[in-house]
């Protein structure tokens, strides 16, 4: 665990323990299972976030794509007849092909990711709206399908199945990112990306592939989403997903420079977001606060990443300074040792 991921545990600890003071039943079975589903459904959207800013880009259509893919999702198996295994798949190769569109678009066309995604999130809110003629897409009365809401909004052993998922698929992301070669060329790309082409590295292919496994992972939200809510307006639902997104990747220690961060804190950073939500009910602030307690969260991990950016960088120059200097002093030593060697020897030689 890197020490920005353990400062956040830490935290995350010390705002909790302030919430259960204040209000006892932040500790409450039921509100900690409600908080876990929550932190499941949002933080697999939030991972897929991470696999696109490690690369020094950015998705800004997660939740007008949360909210396509959810209409999408809910017509085929409630208008069309199709079977959910099926359905579930066409989502995920919608999401891919809008991966691979987006991923296309910063590479091929050379377009700006904030301007390529800004677009993307127009378009499918749009879609989206069309699709439904502006109106809701849910379940109608009647409409059951018992498998499906078990493996999506079912427990085990009181445990959400989304939080499940949610460990899965970070654990996976953490072993894609840190221990494989595709994690390395990511970051690799975000650092630098023209050092990495130099380097022999397929930066096309490799940012084609982040923005892919962004979408198809929000595809997976999308149908967990569908079925949390059992109802989609697609004018506002998914509204914000991206930012939030985007907030837990820099808390957990993702630079918007790209090069830099790890899943686990993403994972902290989704679940101090939860912790911080669940505050703001708690206390009962009003819910109108929400994004302000959100943006205020972003300002401040910004500044605390910028500040310790900063700090590392005075280290390393005061360490490389002192490592100079020491140098520098053995050299000087090393010569005064040589001319006092000469200078006998030449004493020597001339008695």
């Amino acid at each position: 665990m890197h020490k920005k991921d353990l400062g956040l545990a830490v935290l995350i600890l010390i705002v909790g323990s302030v919430v259960a003071f204040i209000n006892p039943r932040f500790l409450s079975p039921i509100n900690l299972a409600n908080t876990a589903n929550l932190i499941g459904l949002f933080g697999l959207f939030s991972v897929a976030e991470a696999f696109v800013i490690v690369t020094a880009g950015i998705e800004l259509s997660v939740g007008s794509v949360i909210a396509l893919l959810g209409v999408i999702f809910i017509d085929l198996i409630v208008n069309q007849g199709v079977p959910w295994p099926i359905a579930f798949l066409i989502v995920l190769v919608i999401g891919g092909i809008l991966g691979a569109v987006h991923g296309w678009l910063v590479t091929r066309m050379r377009l700006q990711p904030f301007v390529v995604t800004l677009c993307g999130l127009l378009i499918y809110r749009g879609i989206a709206r069309f699709y439904t003629a502006d109106g809701t897409a849910g379940f109608s009365f009647g409409d059951s399908f018992p498998m499906l809401e078990w493996v999506v909004s079912g427990r085990t052993g009181g445990v959400p199945h989304s939080i499940i998922a949610f460990t899965i698929i970070a654990a996976v992301a953490w072993y894609a990112l840190h221990r494989t070669v595709f994690g390395r060329h990511l970051f690799a790309v975000g650092k630098n990306e023209e050092a990495a082409r130099f380097a022999g590295i397929n930066t096309t292919r490799t940012i084609i592939a982040a923005y892919v496994i962004c979408l198809v992972l929000t595809g997976i939200s999308a149908v967990f989403f569908a079925m949390y809510t059992r109802s989609i307006h697609p004018a506002s639902h998914g509204n914000f997903y991206e930012l939030y997104a985007i907030a837990a990747a820099v808390l957990g220690g993702f630079s918007l420079r790209g090069g830099e961060g790890s899943i686990v804190g993403v994972v902290l950073g989704v679940i101090l977001l939860q912790v911080l939500q669940n505050l703001v009910n708690l206390l009962g602030i009003p819910s109108s606060l929400n994004f302000a307690v959100m943006g205020s969260v972003i300002l401040i991990g910004v500044l605390a990443d910028n500040q310790f950016s900063r700090y590392r960088e005075r280290r390393r120059q005061a360490a490389s300074m002192a490592a100079a200097s020491a140098q520098q002093h053995a050299s000087a030593a090393g010569m005064a040792v040589q001319r006092s060697a000469k200078s006998e020897k030449d004493a020597n030689a001339f008695p």
